[in-house]
């Protein structure tokens, strides 16, 4: 009698989204910072977090960066960084009441769709923007023409939507949402509004679609998936969403490769890492080590996009601000 042999082992893989990590804008912002601490030394006051990364924030503190939540705690005089996520001309307002000097890091991308807001609320359109209740860039977007703005939280949210002409109605988005819902409450917004103009081009970033569509096409091979990416990072977010709906059987997010369970493993072959678009590569390879050390040390690079874009530096940075700063503080 022959013996069965016995099955080999799961084969341990990982799959490694390309693009992932840092985007255009991200990159942009983060140096913003670092080289204002240069340029104009420690303290740089920073309106909100620059990006949603607690690493990079974590960073940015220990070189001499100041993360506040509102202008006023902002000493008069001073410098004040916006986040990539923009701020309401309000802010801006506020800020020179306060004769702060002030550097502009919103994304070029968000910027866009700022200025789209501007135009069609001239045009007095209802601007219908999809996106999550209470996040910063949603705020900073409804800023530039409140009046006009109905903002629309997904797909349910449609049912209570109500416009003024139903025949100058726009929807734009924020940029950092999951392009399915996006495109899903927009499907319903045109069945209530079949008028319903769309912006000139789409609001979602580029960066944002690169990588929910690298974790598509990892996401239907993966037992696991593991999201870089901090809690309050809508993108980050939006990529355990996506992966769960490509097929991965478990999907988590993590800071930290340190936050991982091990208990997430059991039975897993395949592994997808990721990260969302504030995120250094550095976590990365700190999540790739971890999971080497487990057997993972097979690593396939699951390219979804090539990404050339850069942005440059805020035109601030070209300035002498401390100067400007101590001048507006003298200034009656």
């Amino acid at each position: 009698m022959t013996a069965t042999p016995s099955p080999s082992p799961t084969a341990k893989r990982v799959l490694l989204a390309a693009p992932r990590g840092y985007c255009a804008g991200v990159d942009r912002a983060v140096i913003a910072v670092e080289k204002a601490l240069e340029q104009y030394g420690s303290p740089i006051y920073v309106r909100h977090e620059i990006v949603h990364n607690k690493y990079v924030v974590q960073t940015l503190e220990r070189k001499g960066a100041i993360f506040v939540e509102e202008t006023a705690e902002v000493p008069e005089g001073s410098i004040v960084m916006f986040s990539a996520h923009g701020v309401a001309p309000t802010v801006h307002a506020e800020a020179a009441e306060r004769k702060l000097a002030t550097i502009d890091a919103t994304c070029p991308l968000v910027t866009k769709v700022h200025k789209e807001a501007v135009r069609f609320a001239q045009d007095d359109y209802d601007i219908l923007l999809i996106g999550h209740e209470g996040h910063e860039e949603v705020i900073g977007t409804s800023g530039e023409a409140p009046d006009h703005i109905t903002l629309v939280d997904g797909p349910e949210d449609v049912a209570n939507v109500e416009v003024r002409d139903d025949s100058k109605v726009v929807w734009l988005s924020q940029t950092t949402l999951s392009v399915d819902e996006t495109m899903e409450t927009v499907d319903r917004l045109k069945e209530k509004f079949p008028k319903l103009v769309s912006p000139p081009s789409d609001d979602i970033c580029y960066a944002t679609q690169n990588r929910q569509i690298a974790v598509k096409q990892m996401g239907a091979e993966a037992d696991l998936v593991i999201v870089v990416g901090s809690k309050n990072s809508s993108n980050s977010v939006r990529l355990v969403e996506v992966a769960l709906g490509a097929g991965a059987r478990d999907a988590h997010l993590v800071d930290f490769a340190e936050e991982i369970d091990e208990a997430w493993l059991e039975g897993a072959g395949t592994v997808g890492v990721t990260s969302g678009a504030s995120v250094p590569d550095v976590l990365v390879e700190g999540v790739l080590e971890w999971l080497s050390a487990r057997g993972f040390a097979d690593v396939e690079v699951v390219k979804a996009a090539e990404e050339s874009i850069t942005f440059s530096l805020p035109k601030e940075l070209r300035r002498d601000l401390r100067a400007e700063a101590a001048a507006l503080g003298t200034a009656e």
